[in-house]
């Protein structure tokens, strides 16, 4: 094999196909990267057998050829290369020579063919959305994924598509995050992908209009970029009825603006350390809402605007769950709906209604 190509397109494509080596494996093979080359195009495939990520790029091949690399080291080599012309080529005795300007570099390369091979998916077009908009998704509702390892369904986000509009839910038993958007489709989907694939996946999408092709599996899902291609399995399991947990009625609501909440939950939560509850406490009066903390390290008092409709209340909270939210909420605006003291607070965005957040509180002892 023997390819030369640009150092910087070579190294953006390790760096894409390293976000599937997790090095947390038995297999040496696995903590290598996948390199073939054919054809004036090289494609990389990095995997750790849950989820792989296959990308290609142009260069010129001069003799076709697969490899596999230690992909630390090599990712490494080339990230401190010039930034010039890098040429690879196979040498005897499983070794690859890396020549750029005045560098060269020997590595040993293992055998290609004992790297598994991608699931075979039939690419039958079942959903496209703009690449932005499944960005902005993921990141809405990612942080809401269980850490709790005892309940392996909760560490996935659900992907559901029903009714013509696309939903990602998350949720560990505090807190849920729900984000919807209209697409154009007719089918009906639903299906648990690991958090971490997602976020990953929301690493390498752009900001932009440019469309993810999504096509489904009964065990797996990938998403075409064009030049990249990611692979997950799918988790097994039924997540939980997530519309069950989100109330249909409340007694009070309070429209608020977001900035302005955030900045005093924010203040606030430098009392709140104390234990890890980061608790604080909010009297929601008829203007105002006072954001209240209190721990050995001192105490604090906040006071945002409102409006209220219906009765005053006391009711408790995490700040990190209320500031988690706030923080993937894109409008002036929020709308919390409340019932009473200890009944979940469902937080909205007042214009849209893209997203849906519901926080338990603390119960607070009298």
């Amino acid at each position: 094999m023997i390819f030369l190509c640009d150092k910087t397109k070579l190294q953006d494509s390790i760096s894409i196909g390293q976000k599937a080596i997790t090095g947390k494996t038995t297999m040496p093979i696995l903590e290598g990267i996948y390199i073939e080359a054919t054809q004036n195009t090289v494609t990389l495939i990095g995997s750790d057998k849950d989820v792989s990520i296959e990308t290609k790029m142009e260069a010129d091949v001069l003799e076709a050829g697969k490899i596999v690399v230690d992909a630390k080291i090599f990712g490494e080599i080339i990230r401190k290369l010039p930034n010039s012309e890098v040429r690879i080529e196979t040498l005897e005795n499983n070794g690859i020579q890396i020549t750029c300007e005045k560098s060269v570099f020997n590595l040993i390369y293992m055998n290609a063919d004992e790297f598994p091979s991608l699931p075979n998916i039939n690419e039958n077009m079942i959903l496209t959305v703009p690449q932005s908009l499944l960005k902005n998704m993921i990141k809405g509702t990612s942080f809401a994924i269980a850490q709790d390892e005892t309940r392996p369904i909760l560490q996935g986000i659900l992907f559901e598509v029903k009714d013509s509009y696309l939903n990602l839910v998350a949720l560990d038993g505090y807190r849920l995050a729900l984000r919807s958007e209209l697409v154009e489709t007719t089918n009906a989907i639903s299906a648990v992908i690991p958090g971490k694939t997602l976020n990953e996946v929301a690493k390498i999408l752009d900001d932009n209009e440019d469309k993810v092709n999504i096509t489904f599996t009964p065990n797996h899902i990938l998403f075409n970029l064009g030049q990249t291609k990611v692979i997950s399995r799918l988790l097994e399991g039924e997540f939980i009825k997530y519309n069950s947990l989100l109330p249909q009625e409340y007694k009070l609501l309070i429209t608020v603006n977001k900035q302005e909440l955030q900045n005093g939950i924010e203040r606030a939560s430098l009392m709140a350390k104390e234990g890890n509850s980061n608790l604080i406490k909010l009297d929601i009066e008829e203007d105002n809402m006072i954001i209240t903390s209190n721990s050995q390290l001192g105490k604090v008092r906040e006071e945002v605007s409102i409006n209220l409709q219906g009765e005053q209340v006391q009711i408790a909270f995490n700040s990190k769950y209320l500031l988690d939210v706030l923080k993937n909420m894109d409008q002036d605006e929020v709308v919390m709906e409340l019932t009473s003291s200890i009944s979940p607070c469902v937080i909205k965005n007042k214009e849209s209604s893209n997203c849906k957040y519901l926080v338990l509180p603390v119960r607070l002892v009298k």
